[in-house]
Order: C-alpha cells, then structure tokens, then sequence
C-alpha cells in the first residue's frame, strides 16, 4: 500500500480491473453516488474510453478548442449524473469510436478528428492524447474534492503499459489512489486478482489501496478463508464483496448485446406475461451505437425490446426502432443483403429510425463514399421515407430542445423534447411531410426519422409510444406498475452495504 500525501486538490480514485466488463463502471458510479450523497463535491474522470456509446455534454472554454459541445463516452455522462454534476469533456478527455477493419476515430476533447489504426495512434497521436488528459485531469482536480476515474480493461496489459493513458498513465500523474477489481463469476478471482498485482508496474502497485471482488452469488462464509490467505499473501486488503446485482446502469458498448446474428431480450424480467406484452425489435446491426436510445423503454412495465438478426420476420412485432450506426452505409448494405428491405417496407407497425437509421430509412444516400469504401457514390437506402441524405465531412455535435407535435408513430405527445445530435450528413425531404421533432426530423404515416439520441429518455414521447403499442395491440397497459428504482442510487447501496471504503487513504475522511 502507498502512503504518499495527496496534494492541495482533489484525491483521485482510480477503479481499476483484472479485465474488461468486471463491474468498473458500476463501482466507479456508485461510489460518485455514495459520496455525492455525504456532501462530497465529486465527478467521475477516464483519461481515454473506447467506445460507440457517446453522449454530447458541455466543452469548457478552457480546452482550447473553441466549441461549445463535445462527445464523451456514455459512461462518464452516466457517472456524472450519479454525481450529480454537469458532465463535461473533461471528464473523458479522449475517446475512441471504433469504425472497422482495426481503425476508430481519434475524439480529443470532444472533437472528433482522423480515423486512426492503433499503430499510427500510439505512434503519432498518444503524447497529444495524454497531454489532452492531463489538461483536463487538472481542470477537475481544481473544482472538485474528489475525482473518481475509471480504468479500462485490464490495468495489467504488459504490452501496453508505456503508453496504458486510462490505467498506469493516470495512476501515475494522478497520484491516484488504486482500487481494483475482479470478478468471481468468472472464475479464479483470486488467481487474477494476484496475477493483475503481479504484472502491474512496480510503482502503480504501490499505489494500490485494496480490492473489491464483484458479482459473488455463493456463502461468503465459504469465500472468506479464501479472502483471508489472499490479504496475508499480498498485503493487500480486500475491500469487500459484492453480489451478483445488477443495478440497471446503461451499457457501455456491445458486449453487453448478441452478436450478429443472435438474438436478446430485454424488459422480460419485469414480471408481465409475454403475452400482455409488447415486443419492439431492433436490428442487430454490425456497426450498432448509441444503442441505449433504448433502454428507457424496456424499462417500461409490458414492453420488451428484442434484438434481432438481420433476416428476422418482422410480422411477430408490434414495432421496429432502427438505431444508430457509427458506419451508416455498412449497416444499411447488411440489412439489404439479409432481404430486412423487403421485411420492413412490409411491416405495418409503428417503425422509428434514431440518426444513423433515420438516414437508412430514406430513399437513398448520396456522396456515401465520404463514410464507406464499399459504395463510391449514391446508394439505395430502405425506402420507407421520402427522404434523402448527403453525407459531408463535417459532423454535427449538439444538444438540442424541440418542441412536440406528435404524429405518427408518438401521436399524443406535446410539450418539449431534450436530447443530442451526432451525425455526419444532412437530410433533405422529397415532398411535404410532417416535421414533429427537430426540424429536420419526418414523419409519414406510421414511420418517424429524427436526429435526437435520448428520443424516448423524454416522458412524453415515450408515454405516447407505448400506449399506441399497446393500443395497436388490443392489450390493457399493465396497471399500477413501477419504473426500475434509481440505478444511481442502486449502485451507490450495493457499495455503501458490502464494502470498507474508509480504509481507502482518499476516501478516509468522508467514510470516519
């Protein structure tokens, strides 16, 4: 363990892994939950994320690029609002969004710039991104008590160690205090715990204050001569154990759907009989982002949403969202090779496109060759709108309020809607249609195309989604039922009942 003095700002936590998908996010957002709730000025922070999943939030003037919005991964927007804070790019300083054949695309600051492949990244652009992390690690530091920075993947890649920006990097010019965590449902907790410790720099062990063994579902009567052997070997304490509990967080990237091809479920185990309830499919689409637009609505007491394979019979479904896409016109080829063409321009149900799959839902797209080398010029889209999408270079980042005139597919819905835009390319439309988004958004019929991530994050528009399904259905709304509880504050229960954070140096003061 590390005894070294933190500085005048603030500590810095660095919830670090065996491996990926071991439960980072979580304990990271619980325990911004946990100390927003004592008072705590905190934000979460993660010097580098890779991920599809983006959200816009606020660019401080400070970072020197001039604009007023930025992207940051989804789960730093998620973390901050367990902080109860505004989050802000600098809370992901860099962000990589894969795109395919081994490249992503390079976000500093929020601002998107070249797609990369990892050798020309670390070669060309690493000391610019940490140097962007550093900035943005000590603009925080100032305004908060507490930083609470997430890890990636695992912080014990010895490839990758000097150049490991999220994990040994941040540890470093942090002077972070290190948590790490495993998981037992894995199996060999124990085994990768000591492992991970084995292989991690020699001055970032140091650095490490205990561990946290996740998603146990045995007798932790049976697990603590295990835990006991564990601290006399290392010398390293175990912060406590957490139980296989879901507190219902948004995903950070695919790993968390099927694969291509395969099929998932979500929303069943809200207890409504499947047959009371309404099914909402979603293609599975290879290059799917942005795909917690959904999640509000299999939160919703009846409605399941089902992924998909591309070759699926849509006429078993009460509706189709179409979602985004960081590669448009791949997807869209994906789609009219598995014949969902023919599929969804015969389905009669309400059908939605958010962004990437607005544009796919149009006529054709032309200058495609901007996104994609499979197709030079203009292509084909599904044909479902009458729209047509140009691509350009330039992207739009924003955040964006419209008012609600709904028709269509969230006929019913009035008021105010917020969400973000991200998208390359503009859309045109090819004779009158009825715009009760964004301005640039269309509905005929029972089809709706917007630009606007977070859609059904807005009550209104998804009250008035849902109850035309269920309508359309001849099904009686489940009566009575009960949106999940606060995952925030799920996350931040989960830690405060089965962990000792106080014998975290950083976290001392606030946990006496």
């Amino acid at each position: 363990m590390t005894d070294h003095p933190h500085s005048d700002d603030a500590a810095t936590i660095l919830v670090a892994g065996t491996a990926s998908h071991v439960g980072k996010s979580v304990v990271t957002a619980g325990l911004a939950r946990l100390l927003a709730n004592r008072g705590v000025a905190v934000a979460p922070y993660k010097a580098q994320n890779m991920s599809n999943n983006a959200r816009v939030v606020v660019s401080p003037e400070a970072d020197g690029t001039g604009a007023e919005y930025g992207e940051i991964g989804v789960s730093q927007y998620v973390q901050a609002r367990a902080a109860n804070v505004t989050p802000t790019t600098d809370m992901n300083p860099v962000l990589l969004k894969p795109r395919g054949d081994g490249e992503s695309q390079l976000v500093i600051h929020g601002q998107a710039d070249e797609h990369l492949d990892p050798g020309a990244y670390y070669d060309d652009h690493w000391e610019t991104a940490r140097e962007a992390a550093i900035a943005s690690h000590r603009r925080l530091a100032t305004e908060y008590d507490v930083l609470v920075a997430e890890g990636a993947g695992s912080v014990a890649e010895i490839n990758l160690q000097d150049r490991d920006l999220a994990n040994v990097e941040t540890a470093r010019f942090a002077d972070a205090d290190v948590v790490l965590v495993g998981d037992i449902e894995r199996g060999g907790v124990f085994a990768s715990l000591y492992g991970t410790l084995e292989l991690m720099p020699e001055d970032v062990r140091e650095q490490v204050e205990g561990m946290v063994i996740n998603k146990f579902r045995g007798t932790l009567s049976v697990l603590e001569p295990g835990i006991e052997q564990f601290e006399e070997l290392t010398g390293v304490p175990v912060l406590g154990v957490l139980p296989a509990d879901d507190p219902g967080l948004p995903a950070e990237d695919s790993v968390s759907l099927p694969s291509v091809g395969e099929h998932t479920v979500f929303g069943a185990e809200d207890g409504v009989p499947e047959a009371a309830s309404v099914t909402v499919a979603v293609p599975r689409i290879p290059f799917i982002s942005n795909f917690t637009d959904l999640e509000p609505l299999a939160m919703e007491p009846g409605v399941r949403v089902e992924y998909v394979p591309l070759d699926v019979n849509l006429a078993e479904f009460d509706a189709v969202v179409l979602p985004g896409s960081k590669n448009t016109v791949d997807d869209l080829l994906a789609l009219q090779e598995a014949g969902f063409d023919s599929e969804l321009r015969a389905f009669s149900g309400p059908v939605v496109g958010i962004c990437g799959g607005y544009q796919m839902l149009g006529d054709r797209i032309e200058d495609a060759g901007i996104e994609s080398t499979a197709v030079e010029g203009t292509i084909d889209a599904l044909g479902v709108l009458p729209v047509v999408t140009t691509f350009s270079a330039e992207k739009e980042v924003t955040r964006t309020t419209c008012q609600v005139e709904g028709q269509g597919p969230i006929a019913g819905a009035a008021g105010s809607a917020a969400g973000y835009e991200i998208h390359m390319g503009a859309t045109a439309f090819r004779e009158a249609l009825s715009h009760p988004l964004e301005p640039t958004s269309a509905q005929q019929g029972d089809v709706l195309g917007t630009y606007l991530h977070g859609l059904f994050e807005n009550e209104s528009v998804r009250e008035a989604f849902v109850e035309l399904l269920f309508e359309r259905a001849g099904l009686d709304r489940p009566a009575g039922g009960e949106r999940a509880a606060s995952p925030y504050e799920r996350a931040a229960t989960l830690l405060e009942t089965n962990l000792d954070l106080g014998a975290v140096d950083g976290l001392a003061p606030f946990f006496d």
